[in-house]
């Protein structure tokens, strides 16, 4: 049998694999609607799978390792781009076997340049260019998409829904609510992982994650907090979070000092990162803790002093293992003044088209050194920008994750009395 047939072969039985099992992987994809939020996340699917015994002894679960390794490889390999990407996430749901595979040969977006699963939202983007995206504003539901491609135009058919962000204003601070699904951004669903919270004045920004640090990772000047609610919505909704990030913009009152300035502190990134041979930070799969595990500290310093590590199997977080790493600091990138133009200036190679406040680039704040040339510092680590009354793109390379850049751009869009 021909690898074309076999893939025909697959295709069929996946399509009707549907009443086979209780639990599948979500691939609907959405296509051209009237409105953004009735659409869905191409990445939204369940971090384990129930599978049906039936299809664990079928003929396609019982394949051999090897030529079913060699089948997922030619499929992974074949499908760089989505819609066809879901082809690969549709392989990972026929049975345990296959999934285990699947998530083996599927490589992260800091190697392949490539968003598969939705834990890939998490994981730092390809060394080797950018990660182009583009951020739809809804005025009136105050909602913000993040989707993947380079330009709305362009993948109008197919756009590929990553994130959604809701702004919820109170009386001292504004939130900005991070979900996987686009019709359901709330603290209290399965699908929030994260959110961008404001002081009053929205000079400082602080992000928090759901996820806890990876291998240890220390927090640096951050705290993680638990929340705890009256009443408990589900078991699976986190009930902790992680403070990872800091955003500063300078005071800068009716613009006397041209325009807006930056400071990025990441705190669940080493600055180490950026070295010559290091890497970042990289989570496998979701976890959270739940209300019912407690973080003690010990007696002898008060608890202002450590930096909570997560939720994990033991009660306790051992302070021996907290080190003082410093933290990834990113800043904006300085503009030009135009003389001809008249005004400020900074070379988006082509994605930025509308002058805006708004626009900026990242790059690292750091000091040049042996293992850290002066090439890598100068590239732009960030950009967003404005090409339509409602349209931005977004485009993010490693270490930064889809979601550590999302909420970063998110903090432009808040209304800064004291730094326009």
């Amino acid at each position: 049998m021909s690898f074309k047939n076999l893939v025909k072969d697959f295709k069929d039985m996946r399509d009707n694999l549907g009443s086979m099992s209780r639990r599948t992987f979500d691939v609907k994809f959405s296509h051209c609607s009237s409105r953004v939020r009735s659409q869905r996340s191409d990445l939204d699917v369940p971090v384990s799978v129930d599978t049906n015994d039936s299809v664990e002894s079928s003929c396609w679960g019982s394949l051999p390792p090897e030529l079913l390794r060699d089948v997922l490889r030619r499929v992974e390999s074949a499908e760089g781009s989505w819609p066809a990407r879901k082809d690969v996430v549709a392989c990972s749901a026929v049975c345990r076997t296959w999934r285990e595979i699947t998530k083996e040969l599927v490589k992260t977006p800091e190697e392949s340049g490539k968003l598969t699963f939705p834990i890939s939202l998490k994981q730092p983007g390809p060394r080797d260019g950018q990660m182009h995206c583009f951020i739809e504003r809804d005025r009136t539901s105050s909602t913000y998409y993040l989707y993947l491609g380079p330009s709305p135009s362009l993948v109008m058919e197919n756009k590929k829904f990553l994130l959604a962000a809701r702004r919820v204003r109170k009386a001292t601070s504004t939130d900005y609510l991070i979900s996987l699904n686009a019709d359901d951004v709330s603290r209290g669903s399965n699908n929030y992982i994260g959110k961008l919270r404001s002081n009053f004045l929205g000079t400082k920004f602080t992000i928090h994650d759901t996820q806890a640090p990876v291998d240890g990772t220390p927090l640096s000047t951050s705290r993680a907090f638990k929340r705890i609610s009256s009443k408990k919505v589900s078991p699976k909704v986190p009930a902790c979070s992680y403070n990872i990030a800091h955003i500063a913009y300078e005071l800068n009152v009716l613009g006397t000092r041209g325009p807006r300035r930056m400071i990025c502190t990441v705190h669940s990134i080493p600055a180490l990162c950026m070295e010559l041979g290091s890497s970042a930070p990289t989570p496998t799969e979701f976890t959270s803790c739940t209300e019912d595990s407690v973080l003690t500290l010990p007696n002898t310093k008060s608890a202002s002093e450590f930096f909570n590590e997560g939720c994990e199997s033991s009660n306790t977080v051992n302070i021996s293992d907290i080190k003082n790493v410093a933290p990834l600091v990113l800043k904006n990138k300085a503009p030009r003044w135009h003389e001809q133009l008249q005004c400020w200036c900074l070379n988006f190679k082509g994605r930025v088209t509308v002058a805006s406040v708004k626009n900026f680039q990242l790059v690292a704040a750091l000091d040049p050194g042996p293992t850290l040339p002066q090439a890598e510092l100068d590239k732009v680590i960030l950009q967003f920008g404005k090409i339509g009354k409602d349209i931005f793109t977004m485009d993010y390379r490693y270490p930064l994750s889809a979601f550590q850049a999302f909420a970063i751009c998110l903090s432009s869009f808040d209304t800064k009395l004291a730094c326009e």
